[in-house]
């Protein structure tokens, strides 16, 4: 866990963490919509929106670190995530992950198998989204460090 900090960490003093575009494409080839996320509203945040699936594990002036659950069969309520993120992945199957449009972003069971998803993924800020866990058996589990700015 102290690893995963200070990788984000250095992450974040080594990159404009806080850049904008009007679309991020992650290392996945994910498009996620960007508006200005300081402009999305404050209830949509992740830890108020979805409280069951977001929990923090530590905050302070340079990072929030959530412990992200979503179990089999369900689905988060619609969030955001308005800082960049270092996400290490504990625990998945297949899951769709939909815009506040319900328009699809990302549906596994599309991607190509085995899936070789890296334990660890840098993701820019996340319009509002929702995930919905496909699985009957395995628990989405995985640790998010936010980078907040300077």
């Amino acid at each position: 866990m102290k690893r995963i900090i200070c990788a984000a960490i250095l992450c974040a003093l080594t990159t404009n963490a806080c850049a904008q575009t009007s679309v991020t494409k992650t290392d996945a080839g994910i498009m996620y919509s960007q508006d200005d996320p300081s402009e999305w509203p404050k209830e949509l945040d992740a830890v108020i929106a979805a409280p069951e699936n977001h929990k923090i594990l530590l905050e302070n002036a340079s990072v929030r670190v959530l412990e992200v659950t979503l179990a089999p069969g369900k689905i988060e309520a619609l969030h955001s995530h308005q800082w960049p993120s270092v996400l290490y992945l504990q625990e998945f199957g297949d899951y769709i992950d939909r815009d506040a449009k319900g328009n699809i972003i990302l549906n596994t069971r599309t991607l190509p198998r085995p899936l070789k998803f890296p334990p660890a993924i840098w993701k820019g800020p996340q319009a509002p989204h929702s995930v919905e866990n496909l699985s009957d058996t395995k628990t989405i589990r995985l640790i998010r460090v936010e980078i907040k700015p300077k």
